[in-house]
């Protein structure tokens, strides 16, 4: 692995989804309570975006954060869609449980970078972010104005570049792809020089063996790490009744529902959380620099530390390889535990 390649110095993040009330509804005093939990706890990395609550979560984010010394914390945020706001603007349409004034634009331009960066410095109200995400440029992204190969294209001339002159400025630390599909980081790596992508649903104990076999491959070739997102897909694994991301994520597949039954059997019969071995999975991989995992309250955000701590006996992971509910070639925690 290419070693001039930013990969940050802690492991474990907050995700910034939930406060922006991706989900249901959480107040300003919500966010707070959990912001100062996941700080109390040790938490030093913190994921936000334009998009998550369309600026309600930069808003909260920089709120907290910018009470705190900014070298003790890693931040980073999105590019790619800048927000305008006006008395008619249709947030609810994207987010309904937000009360943000804004429309999203989408903009990959190497202009529309350096704005979109600018913008959220302010909302944020701090002076740096440490890396940026080219965010949802994907074939799932049901809103984009074109096809996502066409704005790829216009990335690959602009966002792209911009990010790379943004890095060797020393604006910030690094950049990469923020997507919840494999295609756009593997083109990425072909045509441009990103240094960490985050890998949202794409890597967890109900869906991993395609970022196994060709994901991660190509991005040890190429020295690029990875934040993993979602390793709950979107709560899924911790039991919720939805299933990733977007307006009908309560139409969980089948499978998927099987799947989770026979993982949870597995899980209780060893006396383990699935949470926890949820999160400590998706951590697990070498080319894993980072594990963000959101949180809508102090309770989860302590819970989600608590887990990436707790021992995991390894007889666990052997009957979900042996079963076949985990693919053979698949990292897991390595625990060592002392002799009776």
């Amino acid at each position: 692995m290419e070693l001039h390649k930013y990969r940050p110095p802690v492991s474990f993040g907050l995700g910034g989804v939930a406060l922006g009330n991706e989900f249901e509804f959480v107040t300003d005093a919500q966010a707070e309570e959990t912001l100062e939990a996941a700080w109390e706890a040790g938490v030093r990395y913190f994921d936000t975006s334009p998009w998550y609550g369309l600026g309600l979560c930069e808003r909260r984010f920089g709120r907290f954060l910018h009470q705190k010394p900014r070298d003790e914390y890693i931040l980073s945020t999105k590019v790619g869609k800048l927000l305008k706001a006006s008395p008619g603007n249709q947030a609810k349409k994207y987010f309904p449980f937000t009360a943000s004034p804004n429309d999203p634009l989408f903009d990959y331009t190497a202009d529309g970078v350096r704005r979109s960066l600018e913008d959220s410095l302010q909302r944020l109200g701090i002076d740096r972010v440490d890396m940026l995400f080219v965010h949802d440029l994907s074939p799932d992204n049901m809103w984009l104005p074109e096809s996502w190969e066409t704005l790829f294209g216009v990335a690959e001339k602009g966002a792209f570049r911009a990010l790379s002159a943004m890095r060797d400025e020393g604006m910030i630390k690094g950049w990469g792809m923020g997507v919840n599909c494999p295609e756009p980081i593997l083109r990425c790596l072909e045509v441009a020089d990103p240094d960490i992508c985050l890998l949202a649903r794409q890597y967890s104990l109900a869906d991993h063996k395609h970022a196994l076999e060709e994901v991660f491959p190509r991005a040890r070739k190429a020295g690029v790490s990875f934040v993993i997102g979602s390793s709950l897909n979107a709560g899924f694994l911790a039991g919720k009744p939805r299933y990733n991301y977007g307006a009908e994520n309560y139409r969980i597949p089948e499978d998927q529902l099987k799947k989770r039954a026979a993982l949870q059997r597995v899980a209780d019969s060893h006396g383990v959380d699935l949470r926890t071995a949820a999160l400590q999975f998706s951590a697990a991989p070498d080319v894993a620099a980072a594990l963000v995992v959101g949180a809508a309250s102090s309770t989860q955000v302590l819970a989600n530390a608590t887990a990436m701590k707790t021992k995991i006996t390894p007889d666990f992971w052997q009957e979900l390889k042996s079963t076949g509910l985990i693919d053979e070639a698949a990292p897991v925690p390595q625990t060592e535990f002392e002799p009776a």
